[in-house]
């Protein structure tokens, strides 16, 4: 989980965007996959391990849900990311 969350905070960072952080501690997981679900946003979130503690990354932009890593890189790479980035007012280009 730290090696995804660095590479996620190295892209915004790359990208000139000074991303909010929330760390979960993993005690607290469970209890906030629950409320994400309430808001729909678990169907995409991934879980690790099926009787461990679920671990997650998750990335909001400006109040919107944008996905997992998979889905952070997958958009950085088609250039997806930038115009949700811009429309938040986190990136000036």
């Amino acid at each position: 989980m730290i090696v995804t969350c660095h590479v996620v905070k190295q892209l915004l960072f790359g990208l000139g965007v000074a991303p909010a952080i929330f760390e979960i501690p993993a005690v607290s997981d469970s209890a906030v996959i629950i409320s994400l679900s309430c808001r729909g946003g678990a169907r995409n979130i991934a879980l690790s391990g099926l009787d461990s503690t679920p671990a997650f990354l998750v990335v909001f932009v400006g109040g919107k849900f944008l996905g997992g890593i998979e889905a952070i890189l997958a958009q950085h790479v088609s250039g997806a990311l930038v115009p949700p980035l811009k429309d938040a007012g986190a990136l000036w280009l």
